[in-house]
């Protein structure tokens, strides 16, 4: 669900949340609703549309909503994709004209913008403020100004993908990994790259420019990878007020032990290739010419269809601070601008039953954001002998805030070129460091 989320490659997609530089036409969603069930149930039926970018997803709101309208046939809903290249561009557009979807989805970067320019339901008014149905974790992340702005849909976290049998040849112990004082990851990582002659990254003979293995991707990925490192070393990636505080001491620390992985220990692969190229190191290890793999659950489908490695998930790895993973989600929003209110919230609420998400489990879309439904996730995966329970607890352990506030967006923009050249290391971490929260703070005028 790479897309799905905010993730997760490099460069400006390392958040997939950067506007892009050119709109569609409004008329460029694609409407997926079955045409069975365009048939009229009533001469004064309603049609509320609902937004997203997920094809993958699409399929699973179909069913579903064919299982609203069976209990509500007087309201029928109509799915629309835009593609995620387009989705954040036409999105202004479509509020502006008034030809926005009465739902859609929205990801923690963009969604404060909207909430601030009162484009959004506010759910709280809406639908009350109690709601243990649904996961805390992304509960907390669309609640601004004391209220929920959104229906949380799906969410993810993270977790080490690892290769079984390199692992295994190694002699790697991938629960007890960890960086920092006493550090244990590393070694194994030098003992699990590996060059074209059989050398191993911790042997006088290894040749660092004829690497066959990789131990680990270690790229400019927010999410999987610098996100928790950050956090593991103390430090935090935004203050309270929305500004950039990841050129911190401790943010010089995880900086400088991600990219020494790199640039130093070459058990990682050149940012010259992963900062064009985000979704590199999943191919590498889907592949088997990578040991290990952190990343979250929308790395799942594509490693399971196009892999014949013998894989496994465990605890992302840990830091100074213990282990610390990102946990982010999606909410569907209500436009404040609707037409259909009342069909609206209808839907609306529907989207945050067990049943209304069912279907997202059932289909291995992705964890849903109503709790009673992510049973159905975890068994769709155990059907294919694949344990995601780890992610789990990854989401209920401790987790660092995703980006946040109604300008994050400029502010990436402009520190992402800067912080690619940290990761290249054509510039000094702690100067790059600096100059790229520069940069940032100033595009958000913090």
């Amino acid at each position: 669900m790479k897309r799905s989320f905010l993730t997760a490659t490099a460069a400006i997609g390392t958040l997939g949340l950067v506007l892009s530089a050119c709109s569609p036409s409004t008329g460029g969603a694609e409407k997926t609703t079955d045409p069975s069930s365009e048939q009229s149930t009533s001469s004064e039926s309603t049609t509320v549309t609902f937004r997203l970018w997920d094809d993958a997803a699409a399929p699973a709101y179909e069913e579903s909503f064919k299982q609203f309208t069976a209990q509500h046939p007087d309201i029928k809903v109509e799915v629309e994709v835009v593609p995620w290249g387009d989705y954040w561009t036409q999105l202004p557009l479509d509020i502006s004209s008034g030809e926005m979807a009465d739902i859609f989805w929205v990801n923690s970067s963009n969604f404060a913008l909207y909430a601030d320019n009162g484009n959004l339901m506010n759910i709280t008014e809406e639908l009350g403020s109690d709601h243990e149905e649904w996961q805390q974790s992304v509960v907390d992340l669309y609640t601004r100004n004391d209220a929920l702005w959104g229906i949380p849909q799906i969410w993810d976290s993270i977790a080490l993908f690892y290769n079984k049998d390199l692992v295994d040849a190694a002699g790697v112990d991938v629960t007890k990994l960890t960086w920092g004082d006493n550090d244990t990851l590393l070694p194994a990582l030098q003992k699990l790259t590996m060059d074209a002659n059989g050398n191993t990254a911790d042997s006088a003979d290894f040749d660092a420019n004829n690497i066959a293995t990789y131990g680990m991707n270690a790229q400019a990925d927010m999410q999987a990878i610098y996100l928790p490192f950050l956090a593991e070393a103390g430090g935090k990636f935004q203050n309270e007020d929305g500004s950039f505080d990841f050129a911190s001491a401790e943010g010089v620390k995880a900086f400088t032990y991600i990219t020494d992985l790199i640039n130093k220990y070459h058990v990682a692969p050149s940012a010259a290739e992963t900062n064009t190229n985000g979704d590199l190191a999943r191919e590498m290890f889907i592949r088997g010419e990578m040991a290990l793999f952190q990343s979250g659950p929308y790395s799942l489908k594509t490693i399971a269809d196009n892999t014949d490695i013998n894989w496994g998930i465990a605890p992302l790895i840990a830091g100074p601070e213990g282990a610390i993973s990102t946990s982010h989600g999606v909410v569907a929003v209500g436009n404040e601008a609707t037409q259909h209110r009342e069909a609206t919230l209808e839907v609306l609420k529907w989207l945050g039953t067990t049943e209304g998400q069912a279907p997202l489990g059932q289909m291995g879309v992705s964890f849903p954001g109503a709790v009673g439904a992510q049973d159905y996730f975890v068994n769709y995966w155990a059907e294919q002998g694949v344990d995601v329970s780890v992610f789990i607890d990854s989401a209920a352990g401790k987790t660092a805030l995703s980006p946040f506030g109604p300008d994050v967006n400029a502010g990436t923009e402009a520190f992402i070129p800067r912080l690619l050249d940290v990761f290249l290391g054509s510039v000094p971490v702690e100067q790059g460091l600096k100059e790229a929260q520069d940069a940032g703070n100033a595009a958000m005028n913090l």
